[in-house]
């Protein structure tokens, strides 16, 4: 509670000037995360100034997502750096989303505007403000390949595509590789934009039986003779919604299944950075993967960046066509500012922090859920919770939403005609920071433990 800011070297109003050294003190580490501030009028008093000036500093500092109020306790340096934009009667703790948590350490918003300014003083804006190549310059893929190259070795420039994320790149997978009337196997819970990019492209989605690692090979076989399918859309690593990993050996029979039947495969990395142990399925068959590494759950889902890896030259080709023709091509100082990252480090050191504050979450969770059962990943965003007996889905999701907890029942991720099973999502990085995690989770524990609303006792 010792802080006090230097004001003498900045500009502006003073409640600013109070704003932006909170600001620079915790980006340098002098201020930490959780570490509690003066009151308003102990500052007040050491900085010789009116008590409304200092309350209007704490307040656009809040407003910002620098600190948070707790009350009876006082002001904190927030552990995230997440805004909140609920609206009158929103939800308190809206876990839907599966967003990565925004740390301080990750210094996310600094190095946006050092990274942004720097591109303005190399190259000016300009420069980004016309049209560009649609799948990114060849210096732009090369640097995403070498990126990319320390988990799949065979990464190349010219394989790649720079994908406004990829959403854009499964839709064009699927309008491309397969088309009208086919079919795109897949786990038999998947991702929900998946389901939606094939009813726009008029693609049958199909569930296949997983178990604890993952899609099931003999089902896939199974599958593929049966449907005559072309393609399978998988998640390997940190899997939407269950947290399965596939371990080495399902790999390499899921490898083997995929190649015998020459099916294409869609791989969804989209977790892949925070399980970089997990060997991408596109080390194994590079001849018919189109691997998506999309930094939206490992950085930001705004940036609208995914690398796409392809099998080929002309495969790269054919999506960059694709791209154009929906959407011209990604948006060029997004990507110029990613590039840089993956260049010079500053995107490897802002996963870290995401996955460490990921990893901070997860033992919360562990806490808070002792004696429930629930699947997760150490290092994963979301958790995936069964829910007991005599609860159905939409009444168990309505009662914690009527408790201030927003969470996403099992249909949603249903795929074709497979039966959903009795579990939730739980989306621990949209949570503003720890504290917010862990009143949520007591929200679900208590539920988790109490009868569902048809066996009580009126």
């Amino acid at each position: 509670m010792d802080w006090t800011p230097t004001l003498d070297d900045r500009s502006g109003p003073v409640y600013q000037r109070i704003v932006d050294a909170l600001n620079a003190d915790i980006a340098s580490g002098r201020l930490r995360r959780g570490q509690q501030l003066p009151t308003h009028r102990a500052l007040a008093k050491r900085l010789a100034l009116d008590l409304t000036t200092v309350t209007r500093a704490y307040a656009e500092a809040r407003q910002r997502g620098l600190t948070e109020a707790r009350v009876g306790q006082g002001t904190f340096v927030a552990e995230s750096m997440s805004l909140r934009h609920a609206g009158a009667g929103a939800p308190e703790f809206d876990l839907s989303m599966n967003l990565p948590p925004q740390p301080l350490e990750a210094d996310l918003e600094g190095r946006l505007a050092r990274g942004i300014a720097a591109l303005e003083r190399e190259a000016g804006f300009a420069a980004f403000l016309n049209y560009r190549e649609p799948a990114g310059s060849q210096e732009e893929r090369d640097v995403a390949a070498t990126w990319l190259g320390r988990r799949i070795p065979s990464a190349h420039g010219d394989r790649i595509v720079i994908s406004p994320g990829t959403q854009n790149a499964i839709l064009n997978f699927l309008m491309t590789q397969i088309g009208p009337g086919g079919v795109v196997l897949t786990e038999a819970l998947t991702y929900p934009g998946l389901k939606a990019a094939a009813a726009y492209a008029g693609v049958r989605v199909i569930g296949v039986a997983t178990d604890a690692a993952g899609i099931l090979p003999d089902a896939l076989v199974a599958a593929a003779r049966e449907l005559g399918a072309r393609a399978a859309y998988l998640t390997p690593a940190i899997h939407n919604p269950t947290t399965v990993t596939m371990p080495p050996a399902r790999r390499r029979e899921v490898a083997e299944v995929l190649r015998a039947h020459d099916l294409k495969l869609f791989e969804d990395d989209a977790y892949g950075a925070l399980a970089p142990e997990a060997v991408p399925l596109a080390t194994l068959i590079p001849e018919r993967t189109y691997l998506a590494a999309s930094l939206s759950k490992c950085i930001a889902p705004g940036l609208r960046i995914s690398l796409l890896l392809t099998p080929s030259r002309s495969a790269a080709a054919a999506m960059g066509h694709a791209l154009r023709a929906s959407v011209q091509m990604p948006v060029a100082l997004m990507v110029a500012l990613v590039t840089r990252w993956l260049h010079d480090g500053s995107a490897d050191a802002i996963i870290a922090a995401i996955r460490s504050e990921a990893a901070a979450r997860q033992k919360l969770a562990a806490l808070a859920l002792s004696g429930h059962r629930y699947a997760a990943h150490p290092n994963g965003h979301h958790i995936w919770v069964e829910l007991p007996p005599g609860w159905s889905r939409p009444e168990f999701a309505a009662h914690v939403q009527r408790q201030g907890l927003v969470v996403v029942t099992s249909e949603a991720f249903a795929a074709g005609d497979a039966s959903p099973p009795h579990a939730i999502r739980v989306a621990l990085g949209a949570a503003r920071s720890r504290a917010e995690v862990a009143r949520a989770l007591d929200i679900l524990s208590v539920a988790l433990k109490s009868p569902a609303a048809s066996a009580r006792v009126v």
